[in-house]
């Protein structure tokens, strides 16, 4: 009952920070050039200033910017994220179509990231300024300092063109009509390059804390008792040292929920991927508002729903954090 409590609080002192958000990118947008109708005249090839002025007001782009977004935010409070221009169907079904991918997409590289990591912060740390420790953090240093859409341009040069294992791009192969487990296994297949590379800068940042984690655990003095009792050097990691070390681990969770949703841009960019960091880009290059602020305020309920999950999980690995809800 106390996690449930601390986790609610946490969830509604979210509220406002959502609204803060919002407003201050509708602000933002407002001075950059051009609008959804300028984006609209271009694609047309251009119109008078009387059709533009008629099309300003079917789209409510006519009136202030303060009495424009009042209104925004009183149809979110309805869960009406407007209509999209530029795709010519509402805004929430625009994001829909896209977020699957972008869901599994980032699913597949946290998980990635956090057990690899997690598996090799251990070993690092068991065998400490030995090779092992020498070669993990050394790999740990090229991952993060390697940008991540040249690693995906690699990646497809090797794999996709030079070994032709793997898919170069897409979400799934269009036309071959598999359903069922074949469609799953096709999706699969496609996700394995750009999770990986999405999934080896965090995997990077992981490892460190989780060595980092570990060793500061292992001097601790409830560790040094259980050496003094006999304990195994395998039974001390799994019973005593793992579960206090995680902590930071899952506190980082959390943390880059928000940064891989921004790396998932230029990802689904190189992998051609349809989702909704893709689709953020084409929403900025086109000038479509509505689509833009939709997937910012998807974009936050997503990382307010990981980070709700993460006080959860954080509470239950340390009793105190529920105690003193």
């Amino acid at each position: 009952m106390q996690i449930l409590k601390l986790a609610g609080r946490r969830l509604m002192s979210s509220v406002p920070t959502l609204l803060i958000l919002l407003a201050g990118l509708f602000i933002l947008l407002q001075f950059a050039p051009g609008d959804t109708v300028d984006a609209l005249m271009a694609q047309m090839g251009g119109g008078d200033p009387a059709q533009a002025a008629e099309l300003r007001r079917f789209y409510g782009l006519e009136g202030s910017a303060a009495v424009r977004l009042l209104d925004y935010l009183w149809r979110l409070v309805r869960l009406d994220l407007g209509f999209s221009a530029i795709y010519n169907k509402p805004v929430a079904t625009v994001i829909l179509e896209r977020l699957p991918a972008t869901l599994m997409l980032m699913f597949s590289a946290l998980s990635f990231a956090f057990f690899a990591g997690m598996v090799l912060g251990i070993v690092s740390a068991q065998r400490v300024n030995g090779w092992a420790d020498t070669v993990i953090s050394l790999l740990g240093l090229l991952f993060y300092a390697t940008p991540s859409f040249w690693l995906g341009l690699m990646s497809i040069v090797v794999f996709s063109i030079w070994l032709a294992w793997l898919p170069p791009g897409g979400f799934y192969e269009i036309g071959s009509g598999a359903t069922g487990i074949w469609l799953v296994l096709d999706i699969a297949r496609h996700l394995v390059q750009p999770t990986i590379t999405l999934a080896l800068i965090f995997l990077a940042i992981y490892l460190r804390i989780m060595r980092a984690s570990m060793l500061e655990v292992s001097t601790l003095d409830f560790v040094r008792t259980a050496r003094a009792k006999g304990l195994t050097r395998g039974e001390i990691v799994r019973k005593h040292v793992l579960r206090n070390a995680l902590l930071p681990m899952v506190t980082l969770i959390g943390l880059q929920a928000g940064t891989m949703l921004g790396g998932s841009v230029v990802i689904e960019s190189v992998f051609s991927l349809p989702g909704i960091g893709r689709l953020a880009y084409e929403s900025v290059v086109q000038r479509d508002l509505n689509t833009l602020l939709g997937i910012v305020f998807v974009s936050a309920i997503m990382v307010i729903l990981v980070n709700f999950i993460v006080d959860l999980i954080y509470a239950r690995l340390d009793p105190r954090i529920a105690a003193g809800a």
